[in-house]
């Protein structure tokens, strides 16, 4: 195999990925990654591409160089490398370590001499060499056996300078490049250069005279203004060269032949990551790794997978470990109906047993029992494709996505079993798409042969077994037993049962909706045309705009690339302007209504049940907050009256009613409690109305007089303060000037000192840990907040701020849900939970047990926490979702 050596321009690369990536990247410790992550990806793409057989890197030392020494403003006015970027240097080394790549850094020199001293040596040996960097003074270094790589687009992408190469971009040799340098000067290096000259006459000049030398003998022979320039300068211009030119002699040792890749320890290069939680980057190293390095193998577990299972044999095996890992398979299709494949089931993750979709319901008694603990990954898939069954799953101890999502809500794994087994295993398994593919070519489960769906579930179930110790050990390491053993685990059964059991909609008032909808519509349509002059589709910005800012002549408040912006942010802005705004903000709002809800809704009604059966998810928010899709429930509009009345779609069944309970200002009572303010404590204790209590704090006037519009403007204020607002966010809200709600701020502040004294701890704690947390200690990573970036950094403070909170209230709610969903059980009640849509519950109830639901729901939710004000809680009942508001 041919000889192949990378070289890379060390300080040049983590500069141009520090600036590329997000400087919000961190490793939940503190430490900035996003320089480290861009080179190492940057450093993985090489080898892909170039497949060097050795690699090094070359760095800059702080001592100045000879070029210092030789010219006193010789990069001079460079910034000073950010504090976020620098301290990324002696990692991203260890990390080269770790690699058992060669790096070099000599004072007096720069990382450019000393790769052109290396690929010199290089170049002799019969090496092919490949200079990675940004900076195109290295492209004096290509030739025949040396190709310059100089980055793009952060560093992504590179354009391939050999020589030939330099000859048909520049139309000059390598060498030559030094002379136009040093005609041109050099700005990010501080070059002087001939002022005025560019690389248009630099390139014309030396394609003439050939070199610096050439042109400066020749100096009489070039007319006009540039004559002048050139002979005036000729000092500076041998000196910039000078400056220009890299020293191929450094006085440093190295061998080129030691500079061999491939051969690290793995698990080093795996302790590093660990350490900077590159999990994807991990992914690769078997990719990476020399073919001939046994010891850079990934690891491959083995395991038997056994057919003709005895479901005896599994349930006695099952009793006796009091535990089972298990996986079911199935591609989906009605939630009603029997869609599983088959099941795999194993007690040690060596003997992996498989049952065949005929023979599922024969697994009820290992199911159900509540002493045989269940591990496994996404258990709310598993629990409702076992409903169909006749079979509720008990026992659900421990669920991986689950676990993670606690441990880290802001990971970039999205929780796939696959970026799960290689975090905390270093283990290369399949994931889903690598096994079934992705888009419209993405094949079924069925489809996949035995053998290979066999091992694809068996790497799953071997890799629960497997993190589960390192979890419980990070669980236990952040104080959250408690949040998962019995807050967590258990809403993974109370979610799977309300996505089973849904919830009854009446088509014919979502047609009548549909109808009503497309009146409006119609209506609003006429209106629009009439004000407009014309018929335009008002679907189009394009057209929208047009008509707009140069029709109607309205001020323009924001341009894109294709046209007028005509977002909801513009129209608000504009809407004094001309009553034509209005009427499109309300066509927007009722075609949107119209399309996601009324069409959305109605191809999502179970055939079979009449019901929707919404999907509650359970990681996907940072703040801990349940959300939901297809369709989203917690997203029915209710600012409007005829969006409020999309609620009455959602209904009772026969002989039931609907007990909707609603947490009273639950977000407030968790900052009451959390900051002990005595003036707020004092006004829930009271069942005083929080927000005229506030207006009256903080605007000065007795209860009785407050307004409505200061009651108003409170309650922003209140809301506000919870979510981090700013003066000039708050000023946005109320339509006041900023000093008015600068004003409101700080009145607040000194009427309610704990409160400010608590977010400003809350931030302070934040920027020193990296993440806020709840009552509960659960965790939110917020690495923004350590940001160079001022608008980044407010936003992780603002995040910092509300994350106690809202996280708060999300885990209270579900301990509610929790609760309540046991006690209707305890009391062998056929009522059932239904939905949770952020501080509401809604649970179905037959009528004959009305009153009894009503009394445990309403225990359960006020009774969830101990805190310092009471939780109250609005409890109504009505044979449809709206008749409850």
């Amino acid at each position: 195999m041919d000889k192949r050596l990378i070289i890379i321009d060390g300080n040049s690369i983590i500069n141009r990925a520090f600036y590329a990536l997000p400087q919000t990247m961190d490793n939940k410790e503190g430490l900035h990654t996003n320089a480290i992550y861009g080179f190492t990806t940057m450093l993985f793409k090489m080898i892909e591409l170039y497949k060097p057989t050795h690699i090094s890197v070359a760095f800059d030392r702080k001592a100045p160089t000879f070029r210092h020494k030789a010219y006193d403003e010789y990069k001079a006015g460079r910034k000073k490398m950010p504090s976020e970027l620098f301290e990324q240097l002696q990692p991203l080394k260890e990390l080269l370590d770790a690699f058992d790549i060669k790096r070099f850094e000599i004072d007096g020199y720069e990382a450019d001499d000393i790769i052109g001293t290396i690929s010199k040596s290089a170049e002799e040996q019969g090496y092919k060499v490949f200079i990675v960097t940004g900076d195109k003074d290295a492209i004096q270094l290509a030739s025949e056996n040396t190709t310059t790589l100089i980055t793009k687009k952060g560093v992504g992408e590179v354009e391939e300078y050999d020589y030939n190469g330099v000859i048909e971009r520049y139309g000059i040799t390598p060498s030559q490049f030094i002379d136009l340098k040093g005609l041109m000067g050099d700005k990010s290096d501080n070059i002087p250069g001939v002022s005025g000259l560019g690389e248009k006459t630099g390139l014309k000049l030396l394609k003439e005279y050939n070199d610096i030398d050439g042109v400066i003998a020749n100096v009489d022979n070039i007319k006009g203004a540039m004559h002048k320039k050139i002979s005036e300068n000729i000092d500076i211009i041998i000196k910039s060269k000078m400056l220009a030119t890299i020293v191929r002699d450094v006085p440093i040792e190295f061998d080129v032949d030691s500079m061999e890749f491939g051969h690290f320890n793995r698990e080093d290069v795996i302790e590093q990551f660990r350490f900077l939680k590159f999990t994807s980057l991990t992914k690769r190293l078997s990719e990476i790794a020399s073919s001939n390095s046994d010891e850079n193998e990934v690891e491959k577990q083995t395991f038997e997978i056994i057919y003709d299972a005895d479901i005896e044999e599994i349930e006695k095996k099952s009793s006796e470990a009091g535990k089972v890992y298990i996986k079911s398979v199935s591609d989906g299709g009605n939630i009603l109906e029997k869609n599983i494949i088959c099941v795999y089931l194993s007690t040690d993750g060596e003997k992996i047993y498989r049952i065949e979709d005929e023979n599922v319901s024969k697994l009820k008694n290992i199911l159900e029992n509540e002493n045989i603990l269940k591990y496994g990954y996404n258990l709310k898939e598993d629990f409702t494709a076992f409903m169909p069954y006749e079979i509720d799953m008990d026992g659900i101890h421990f669920d991986i996505a689950v676990a993670e999502y606690l441990i880290d809500s802001t990971s970039s794994t999205s929780y796939e079993c696959s970026d799960i087994a290689m975090k905390y295993l270093m283990r290369d398994i399949k994931s889903k798409e690598e096994l079934l593919g992705k888009g419209a070519k993405a094949k079924k489960y069925k489809d996949i042969e035995k053998d290979a769906l066999s091992s694809y579930i068996g790497d799953i179930i071997n890799t629960v077994k497997d993190v589960v110790p390192e979890m419980k050990k990070q669980i236990k390491e952040t104080e959250i037993e408690n949040l998962f053993e019995n807050v967590e685990m258990p809403l993974v059964k109370v979610l799977g049962n309300m996505e089973y059991k849904g919830i009854k909609a009446d088509r014919e008032m979502l047609s009548e909706l549909g109808d009503e909808f497309r009146k409006i519509i119609e209506t609003l349509e006429s209106e629009i045309y009439s004000l407009a002059g014309e018929e335009f589709n008002i679907n189009s910005p394009k057209q929208l705009g047009v008509i707009l800012f140069e029709k109607l002549e309205l001020p323009v408040i924001k341009k894109t690339k294709t046209g007028y912006s005509t977002n909801a942010e513009v129209l608000e802005k504009l809407r004094d302007k001309h009553p034509i705004i209005d009427k499109i903000t309300e066509y927007r709002q009722i075609v949107k209504l119209n399309s996601t809800y009324v069409e959305g809704l109605s191809a999502l009604i179970n055939p079979i049940d009449g019901r929707i059966h919404s999907t509650f998810n359970q990681t996907i928010t940072t703040t801990g907050r349940i959300s939901s899709t297809e369709p989203n429930l917690q997203n029915i509009p209710v600012r409007m009256e005829i969006g409020r009345r999309l609620r009455a779609v959602f209904i009772s069944d026969e002989n039931m009613r609907l007990v909707d309970a609603d947490y009273s200002q639950v977000e407030l009572r968790v900052l009451a409690h959390m900051s002990g303010d005595e003036h707020m404590i004092e006004a829930f204790a009271h069942g005083e109305d929080i927000h005229r209590k506030t207006a009256s704090q903080v605007f000065g006037v007795d209860i009785e007089d407050v307004t409505p519009e200061l009651r108003s403007a409170a309650k922003a204020v209140n809301f506000g303060i919870i979510y981090g607002k700013t003066d000039f966010g708050l000023s946005e809200d109320l339509k006041i000037p900023v000093t008015q709600a600068k004003q409101y701020i700080e009145s607040y502040f000194a009427k309610y000192d704990k409160i400010k004294d608590f977010m400003d701890n809350v931030i302070d704690t934040a920027e020193k840990d990296g993440y806020s947390k709840t009552m509960f200690n659960r965790r939110r990573y917020i690495p923004e907040i350590k940001s160079g970036n001022f608008m980044e950094r407010n936003r992780g403070k603002r995040a910092a701020m509300n994350a106690p909170i809202q996280g708060s209230a999300a885990d209270i709610i579900k301990i509610a849900m929790v609760n309540v969903f046991n006690r209707l059980k305890k009391e062998n009640l056929k009522s059932e939970l239904i939905l949770q849509v952020h501080d509401e519950l809604i649970v179905e109830s037959y009528e004959n047990e009305l009153e009894q639901v009503k009394s445990i729901v309403k225990e359960e939710m006020e009774n969830a926490v101990d805190m310092k004000v009471h939780l109250d809680v609005d409890l109504n009942v009505g044979m449809s979702w709206y008749e409850t508001k």
